[in-house]
C-alpha cells in the first residue's frame, strides 16, 4: 500500500533525534508523503524547513490553542511562509471550546483571519474542531468556505453530517482504534463518501490503542498509519488496498500535489 499522511506534527520535540530514521520507517511502510502540521507562525516555519529538508509537504496556520497571542503581524507572517513552494494549505486553524487555552472571541476572531487569508491564496484548509459544533460549522457556512478538511474527525454523526454538507474532507486517524472513546467511527466512517476520506496518523499523539506492541513512551509515527488504514478498511468493509488507492489520490487532489 501507498499512503499519504495528511497531519503528522514532525516538528515536536520527541522526533528531535531520530527523526531520519522515523521517516525511513514510514517509507519502508509505504508512507512515501507526509505534510507536517503547523500549528504557531514559528511552528509553521519551522514545518516549511523542514518539509524542504526532508522532501515532504507542509502547512501554515495558527492552532486555536495559540489563537491568544496572535497580533496584527500573524497574518503577515503567514502569509508569507505559505509563499513556500513546499506548504500546500493554511492551518492548524479552528476552534477548541475542549481545552479552552484561548478565549473564545480570540479564537474566532482569528479562525476567520485564517480562513479569509486561505481564500486570498486559493489554498485549502487544515481544520480543528473539537467541542466547538454547531459553531464552527456556523462560521465555515457564513464564509463559504472552499475547500476544506476536518482534521482528525473525533465527533457524532450530526456533525459529520454538517461538514460533509458543507464539502469538507473527513480526516481519520487512530481514534477509530480507541475501543473506549472511538466505537462510534466504527459506524459513522461507513457514510463518509470515498472521494473524501483522508487518513492522518496526528503524530506523535493518538497512538492507535490496538497496536501491539506499544512503541517507547508511547509515541505515535507515520510508519502506524497502514494499521489505521486497515481499521478503516475493515469498517467500511472494503479492502486496504482500495482503500489506500482512493485516500491517496485524495490527498493528492486535495493538496494539489505532484
Amino acid at each position: 500500500m501507498q499512503l499519504v499522511d495528511i497531519g503528522a506534527n514532525l516538528t515536536h520535540a520527541s522526533y528531535r533525534d531520530d527523526l531520519d530514521a522515523v521517516l525511513a520507517g514510514a517509507r519502508q511502510h509505504g508512507v512515501g508523503t507526509l505534510v507536517v502540521t503547523g500549528t504557531s507562525v514559528e511552528e509553521s516555519r519551522r514545518a516549511a524547513e523542514l518539509a524542504q529538508a526532508h522532501g515532504l509537504y507542509a502547512t501554515a496556520g495558527v492552532h486555536p490553542h495559540h489563537a491568544r497571542d496572535c497580533d496584527e503581524r500573524t497574518i503577515p507572517a503567514l502569509r508569507e511562509i505559505a509563499a513556500h513552494p513546499k506548504v500546500v494549505a493554511i492551518g492548524e486553524c479552528g476552534l477548541d471550546y475542549n481545552r479552552n487555552y484561548s478565549p473564545h472571541p480570540d479564537q474566532e476572531k482569528w479562525f476567520v483571519a485564517q480562513l479569509e487569508l486561505a481564500a486570498e491564496l486559493g489554498k485549502p484548509l487544515f481544520l480543528h474542531s473539537r467541542d466547538a459544533h454547531p459553531r464552527f460549522a456556523e462560521i465555515l457556512r457564513n464564509l463559504r468556505v472552499g475547500k476544506a478538511v476536518a482534521h482528525c474527525f473525533t465527533g457524532e454523526g450530526a456533525e459529520l453530517r454538517a461538514y460533509l454538507d458543507l464539502g469538507l474532507y473527513i480526516g481519520i486517524t487512530g481514534w477509530i482504534c480507541d475501543e473506549r472513546r472511538g466505537r462510534h467511527l466504527v459506524d459513522l466512517v461507513k457514510e463518509i463518501p470515498q472521494d473524501r476520506l483522508l487518513l492522518e496518523t496526528d503524530s506523535p499523539y493518538l497512538t492507535p490503542r490496538d497496536l501491539h506492541p506499544q512503541p517507547k513512551a508511547r509515541r505515535n509515527e507515520p510508519a502506524f498509519l497502514p494499521h489505521i488504514a486497515r481499521a478503516v478498511a475493515r469498517a467500511r468493509g472494503e479492502s486496504p488496498e482500495a482503500l489506500a488507492e482512493a485516500t491517496t489520490r485524495n490527498a493528492r487532489e486535495f493538496f494539489g500535489l505532484p
